[in-house]
């Protein structure tokens, strides 16, 4: 087809030519002649849905033995209550025993040391051996937490007040009000108050069964307490100097002890009563909300983590109320459990629980309303990746399944996902390149990732995250150390066919040089493998669309072009072994999608037909034989009916080669076959094919013998009627067709068949106004054809004379022409146009008009 700025008809008499010495450069005679060239779009492979929420869909390439379960079962006994005990960074030596000696009387009077301790009770041995014994046999049957808990000390009255008097100094700690004497550590047990929270009221009587009838040694003790504490108040005003050498230590000591004092205190007035709630088991609701509030409860007495003490009570509690079954309770407690960060089988275990429930997608609306995916992803973010790579593998399980719910992606990429699976991506990059070999659980784990980002970067924040941090270098690198992999390159190229759909991510992946080397390994590959080959093919056609410079860079890749003929013949036969033959007065019935061979089909045609675009890779490729010759083949055997989509791409790509009248072309060689080929396009009910056979005329019927076959064909009457398509594009095509038929003086007396003339002047008035290319392209066929002319009206009759007056001398007014409600960038393109283009040729055919035309009276300007 003819571009609207071709120079050719220029060079071509009768043509008309600009009164301009100085010749276009070979460079701006390419940039317009691109034009003449168009990109191809297609559909993005379809992707099912999965029917079901598992780790690996049915499609896997795992075979099961060979992949971690997605169904297993999770109960109290999975876990291990070795992870209960609190996990310290250094190990500490064993203590040697050395006996003290006794001490002496003197140091007994000395207030200043620790009074020693009143021999124990035989019967209090006995009662806390048979105590003991009490403990273990309820903690075997799930009793967690003992009746009562002893708290020995004189009781205090606690004021509400934020702001206490001072009297006895009192200290508020955690909402616990404590006296000073207390608060700094001087006493050795903690202290006894009465507490008003939300929890109800906790009395002296209901702490301390049996305070009053207290045994000698305790009272002996609380005394000695007492005096111990006026001694040191004694010593500390009488020897100063004595105590001021030991400040420092003693004030660590006491901001330690009173930590631990406040901490008891607030563990039995807050937490215990609501472990005593959890080991009801009554109602799940109760024991749900009860979960919420012990949350709470530990956040606020800063007591989440694996540094608290009595971690081991809360998780074994936690751990046995697995077995109650609920899922909205398993959440609660797996939101708990992964607080206190449980490391090792636990933390496996509780990630298994979450993708358990996780499973079923009724489930979506408690993961939500709990916010246990801040939970997952801080697991992620702060646990050991190599230590942990199978609860990750169950934890992202988790977030791939919910990540396909649209109602998550928001929180998703606000609480830093996208960040979060790209750093684990780099660790296991980095990981790979230094072992040298690729672990099967990190392959597992990157299924699992890569899933997730596919559907995360369906959202415009997620792709600008990813390109802010760099990241589609990382995915290619994880491509090609995973290439043995298909299920990750599946799913990275999956990833790829969304985001190169978007200008500024195609721009980005088409920069990275080493991505189509990568892309042609692929293929090699996994030639056969339509799943991932259809997308890999679909991504090179969205680099290769707009950006010269990718297609440059492809070609020039080592084996770039045998690699798609390849690929092109491969799906070529195995689309024809699919295509079953039909019984007399069959039909075939129309599919919803392409046939997977036929898919990749479509795709690589459009690959070839943006290649076709570059000036050295399109004359290259019409020359190619075989790449050719299945063109003609796919355009043989293929009705547009049935495979649209295919066709059209074909006719495109045929188009873009024929383009170039190059010396050895096959195009060239074969025009007239082809033509007879694009026959039956012309006479289908698809205007798009019908468009596409269209281009391929202009570009052939520069030649001679395909002006011939035109008119012997009658092809040039349906060029005429196609005039009236009331479309832009089709107009331009067809009008180009006739263009070239002027040429030849022969044939010029074609344009008065089915009222040609007529038809051009009504593009002219119909679309000249916005489509000043369409406008000189009109004038270029009109001048020809009026080449030899003698009287306007003769040679156009009169009214199409008249009209072309007033049409030519309006739009020659540039004040006129260009009055249009554009915006500036249009306006400039429409001048631009106007100027080199439609103005030089309408000048002069509106002069030659004027010059052979007897005017018999005014006509209106036309208004447009």
């Amino acid at each position: 087809m003819l571009s609207p700025n071709d120079k050719k008809l220029e060079k071509l008499d009768p043509f008309y030519r600009p009164s301009v010495s100085e010749q276009k450069t070979s460079a701006e005679i390419i940039s317009e002649a691109r034009n003449a060239l168009r990109t191809v779009r297609t559909q993005r492979p379809f992707t099912p849905r999965e029917d079901q929420r598992k780790l690996f869909g049915r499609a896997s390439s795992r075979t099961p033995e060979n992949r971690p379960p997605s169904s297993f079962s999770v109960h109290a006994s999975s876990f291990e209550s070795s992870d209960s005990r609190p996990i310290f960074g250094t190990r500490l030596s064993p203590l040697e025993l050395k006996p003290k000696p006794p001490a002496s009387p003197a140091t007994e009077e000395d207030p200043c040391h620790s009074f020693p301790k009143p021999p124990v009770d035989p019967t209090k041995i006995r009662r806390i051996s048979s105590a003991r014994a009490r403990l273990h046999r309820a903690a075997s049957q799930g009793a967690l937490l003992p009746d009562m808990t002893l708290l020995p000390a004189q009781p205090k009255r606690v004021e509400s007040k934020e702001t206490v008097t001072m009297g006895d100094s009192m200290v508020k700690i955690h909402g616990i009000y404590l006296t000073e004497s207390n608060a700094i550590g001087h006493l050795s047990h903690p202290p006894q108050l009465t507490y008003d929270g939300d929890f109800g009221e906790i009395k002296e009587q209901e702490i301390f069964k049996g305070a009053a009838s207290l045994p000698s040694h305790l009272r002996r003790g609380r005394d000695q307490g007492k005096r111990r504490s006026g001694a040191s108040l004694c010593s500390r005003s009488s020897d100063r100097s004595r105590l001021d050498t030991k400040t420092d230590s003693k004030l660590d000591l006491q901001e330690k002890d009173t930590e631990i004092e406040v901490g008891e205190v607030f563990w039995n007035t807050r937490i215990v009563p609501i472990l005593r709630e959890l080991e009801k088991e009554e109602n799940i609701e109760t024991v749900c909300a009860a979960c919420t509030q012990l949350h709470h409860a530990l956040e606020e007495g800063n007591m989440l983590g694996s540094k608290f003490k009595r971690r081991s009570i809360l998780l074994k509690t936690l751990y046995k109320l697995v077995d109650v079954g609920s899922d909205m309770l398993s959440l609660k407690l797996a939101k708990i459990i992964l607080a206190l960060k449980v490391s090792g089988k636990n933390l496996l275990n509780v990630c298994k629980l979450i993708f358990k429930i996780s499973r079923s997608e009724k489930n979506d609306s408690l993961i939500q309303n709990d916010g246990i995916l801040e939970s997952l992803l801080e697991v992620l973010r702060s646990e050991e990746l190599q230590a942990n790579t199978e609860a990750f593998l169950y934890c992202m399980g988790v977030i791939k399944f919910i990540s396909g719910n649209p109602g998550f992606l928001h929180e998703m990429i606000g609480k830093g996902a996208v960040e979060i699976l790209m750093n684990l991506m780099t660790q296991i990059n980095e990981n790979t390149k230094k072992s040298g070999t690729c672990l099967p659980n990190s392959g597992h784990l990157l299924v699992q990732m890569t899933a997730t980002l596919r559907n995360l970067v369906d959202s415009p924040l997620a792709r600008s995250k990813l390109l802010s941090i760099s990241a589609l270098p990382q995915l290619c690198t994880v491509m090609g150390q995973y290439i043995g992999d298909k299920e990750v390159c599946t799913n990275v190229a999956r990833i790829f066919s969304k985001v190169t759909t978007y200008h500024d991510c195609c721009v980005a992946l088409a920069n990275y040089s080493r991505c189509y080397a990568l892309f042609l390994n692929l293929i090699n590959k996994y030639q056969k493998k339509q799943d991932l080959v259809v997308r890999i093919v679909f991504i090179l056609g969205n680099l290769t669309a707009k950006n010269n410079q990718a297609r440059e860079q492809f070609s020039k890749e080592k084996g770039s072009i045998p690699t798609l003929l390849s690929l092109f013949h491969t799906f070529y036969k195995l689309d024809l072994h699919s295509q079953k033959p039909l019984g007399e007065g069959e039909e075939r019935p129309k599919a919803p999608r392409p046939a997977q061979a036929e898919d990749v089909l479509i795709k690589l045609t459009r690959v070839l037909a943006n290649l076709a675009i570059h000036p050295s890779v399109g004359p290259a490729i019409a020359a190619h034989p075989r790449i050719v010759g299945l063109l003609l083949a796919m355009l043989e055997s293929k009705s547009i009916d049935d495979c649209e989509e295919l066709v059209i791409n074909t006719t495109a790509a045929i188009n873009n080669l024929s383009y170039y009248q190059v010396k050895n072309s096959i195009i060239q060689d074969k025009k007239l076959y082809i033509a007879e080929l694009l026959l039956k396009l012309l006479v289908s009910h698809n205007m798009d094919g019908i468009l596409e056979a269209v281009r391929v005329f202009g570009n052939l019927s520069q030649d001679h013998d395909i002006c011939d076959f035109i008119v012997q064909k009658n092809v040039h009457k349906f060029m005429i009627a196609l005039l009236d398509a009331k479309r832009q594009d089709i107009c331009f095509s067809a009008c180009g067709v006739l263009l070239n038929l002027t040429v030849d003086k022969d044939k010029r007396v074609i344009l008065k068949e089915g009222g040609g003339i007529k038809k051009l002047v009504d593009c002219l008035r119909d679309f000249g106004p916005t489509d000043w290319q369409l406008a000189c392209l009109v004038c270029k066929t009109l001048w020809n054809f009026s080449e030899n002319i003698t009287s306007a009206s003769s040679c156009f009759g009169d009214e199409a004379a008249n009209t072309l007056l007033v049409l030519l001398s309006s739009f020659l007014d540039e004040e006129l022409a260009l009055n249009g409600s554009f915006d500036q960038d249009l306006k400039n393109y429409h001048k631009l146009h106007w100027e080199t283009e439609f103005k030089p040729v309408a000048q002069q055919l509106l002069n030659r008009i004027q010059s052979h035309h007897t005017f018999l009276e005014p006509l209106p300007v036309p208004s447009f």
